[in-house]
């Protein structure tokens, strides 16, 4: 499982033009999920993005989190994280679960996120979607299970 948090002022998703969620000061996260990915896979990633310190505090560092911003979560997911590119010039997603078992796991993670009482949006599984979003820093972050 990967994910990739950035940092926001505002991200929004949209599909053939119309809003399907937006937030303020927050994260977006991008998802990844692939094959061996189990529940408590998302349930330490989900935890880790909830708390990360990553939010400036009153002298500038990096030292609060999500919640004691009050921020908001999107999660979009993205299958494309598994991509293996390592071979030729076409990726290959060999790594990423089936969309159904993948399906089952994202909407495991963003239960997780909510149970942090973090006010959490998502985009729609599997659908081509177009997100904008205004990077606070920029700051991005790269995990994965």
């Amino acid at each position: 499982m990967k994910v990739v948090i950035q940092r926001v002022k505002e991200a929004e998703c949209r599909i053939n033009g119309r809003g399907i969620s937006k937030i303020g000061n927050g994260l977006l996260i991008f998802i990844g999920i692939e094959r061996g990915d189990k529940i408590q896979d998302a349930k330490k990633l989900a935890y880790k993005c909830g708390n990360l310190r990553i939010f400036e505090d009153k002298e500038g560092k990096m030292n609060l989190s999500l919640k004691e911003v009050d921020g908001e979560i999107l999660v979009i997911s993205q299958f494309t994280l598994c991509a293996d590119c390592n071979k030729g010039l076409r990726p290959s997603f060999d790594r990423a679960y089936s969309p159904e078992e993948a399906f089952i796991l994202y909407k495991k993670f963003i239960g997780f996120l909510g149970a942090q009482e973090v006010q959490v949006k998502e985009g729609i599984f599997g659908k081509f979607m177009s997100i904008s979003l205004v990077n606070k820093g920029p700051a991005t972050f790269i995990l994965s299970s």
